[in-house]
């Protein structure tokens, strides 16, 4: 693998580690699995795309946090006030946003962003193409980072940590836990956009579907970097090894497609990698069982 495909998948690990890190704050602080992801993602890239394509890249990546952030509330508002299952209501807000997303690219199913400025290109012109776009992912990844990090340790962020923990003991503790949802919600799909947007730009389009299976790599990212790092010790660790898992996960891709492989079975081997990493801890758990008990036989008999 040369070192150019390296940089690209650490790149893309950067970018989709961000959408990860949207599924960590729904699926692993609030216990609740949002399947609005795989919308809001092509809507970030939509909006980015689109006032892109007008000149004015930077607000297209405001834009795009913005529409995500009304995506997220959609959904918490359906789970929180209708009472609607919160994987029906994640479905329900994708669906509705495939049209919503084909409405804001203006009715067509891609948008090419080619000899567009974009928010890389005053990097890119100092630093060159390569170094200037991956220092630009990086820090805007870095900053997302530590946002979560610290807002996760604010009193808003423990409260919204309790909600995942215990929603009864918040309740009787007079918080609001619907709010705490839908402010969740709302802020995990902002920075999914915000990856939407960002992967547009990288890529230099945004298209309808670039946003179907989004669930399946975001969750891909959680767990590998939760087996492979020893995850699940503190939030800050945790949080940061979704953005390893991602870059591992992008380099697993990368190194598939070096082989014989079509680019068709990426989403059969996205599902096949969250399989594994799915049933990596009960196996393994299963194995300590029968070693523990093999030697117990052991003991029993030299005894």
């Amino acid at each position: 693998m040369s070192f150019d495909v390296i940089r690209s998948a650490v790149e893309l690990g950067l970018i989709y580690g961000l959408m990860a890190l949207g599924i960590f704050l729904t699926y692993r602080i609030l216990n609740i699995a949002d399947l609005t992801v795989d919308g809001s993602f092509t809507t970030g890239a939509a909006v980015s795309a689109m006032l892109t394509s007008l000149g004015m890249p930077w607000l297209g990546i405001i834009g795009a946090i913005a529409a995500g952030m009304i995506a997220g509330v959609c959904t918490g508002l359906l789970q929180t006030k209708l009472k609607i299952n919160p994987i029906l209501a994640g479905i329900l807000t994708m669906t509705a946003l495939y049209s919503i997303n084909l409405h804001i690219m203006g009715s067509k199913p891609n948008v090419p962003l080619l000899r567009v400025d974009t928010i890389f290109t005053p990097f890119t012109n100092i630093l060159g193409k390569e170094l200037g776009r991956f220092l630009m992912i990086l820090l805007i990844t870095a900053i997302i980072l530590v946002f979560i990090i610290l807002f996760l340790k604010t009193s808003i962020g423990l409260a919204i940590r309790a909600t995942g923990d215990n929603e009864n003991m918040v309740r009787s503790s007079s918080i609001n836990s619907d709010g705490t949802k839908i402010l969740t919600i709302s802020i995990a799909n902002g920075i999914v956009a915000l990856a939407g947007a960002l992967a547009a730009q990288y890529q230099m389009f945004a298209d309808v579907g670039m946003g179907i299976g989004m669930v399946v790599i975001g969750l891909a990212s959680l767990i590998i970097g939760e087996v492979i790092f020893f995850g699940k010790i503190s939030v800050t660790y945790n949080a940061i090894t979704v953005i390893l898992g991602a870059i591992v996960y992008r380099i697993i891709i990368a190194l598939t497609l070096e082989t014989s492989m079509s680019p068709s079975d990426l989403k059969l081997i996205s599902a096949l990698i969250v399989i594994v990493a799915l049933s990596y801890p009960p196996i393994k758990e299963k194995i300590q069982t029968i070693m523990k008990k093999s030697h117990k036989k052991e003991d029993i008999k030299n005894a």
